[in-house]
């Protein structure tokens, strides 16, 4: 049995799904899910700045409608739930939760509470602060002490 830690941003639609389940072959793998709801990520201007570098000015204009606080937290724990039942209903076990302070933090304790072999972490592209090294994946590489896979999220929810 494979482990990992999974760490998103947002509910999993059915294509990251397959490309997650299907990573390690025919081997079982379970899932330990965290995700962050993205209100509390990152600040508006960076997240406003990612959506103009994509071509998003739509996107960008509508930053200020991003949920914040107790709101993103109601529709980040939908999307754990959504995303933890599309796991379990394509034959993996999963798990997970909602993290509010400290992701990579919480990402470390996760990794060493389970015996995690690897971190996931599935997001859409952050160009500003992957520049800077400065996304999950690039920070958790220094800090969990397993190998740390960055994939892109295949289309928006």
């Amino acid at each position: 049995m494979f482990t990992s830690v999974l760490m998103i941003e947002k509910a999993l639609t059915s294509a990251d799904v397959e490309f997650v389940t299907t990573l390690h072959g025919d081997e079982s793998v379970t899932f330990h899910v965290l995700l962050q709801p993205r209100g509390e990520q990152a600040d508006r201007l960076l997240r406003a700045i990612d959506d103009l570098a994509m071509g998003a000015l739509d996107e960008a204009a509508r930053e200020r409608e991003t949920p914040e606080g107790e709101a993103a937290k109601s529709e980040g724990q939908r999307a754990l739930d959504v995303s933890l039942q599309a796991l379990r209903a394509s034959g993996s076990a999963a798990e997970g939760r909602l993290i509010e302070d400290h992701p990579l933090d919480a990402l470390k304790g996760v990794v060493e509470e389970v015996g995690a072999d690897e971190v996931i972490v599935l997001t859409d592209p952050h160009y500003v602060e992957e520049f800077f090294h400065r996304d999950w994946a690039s920070r958790a590489r220094h800090k969990v002490g397993v190998p740390v896979l960055k994939l892109f999220s295949h289309s928006k929810v």
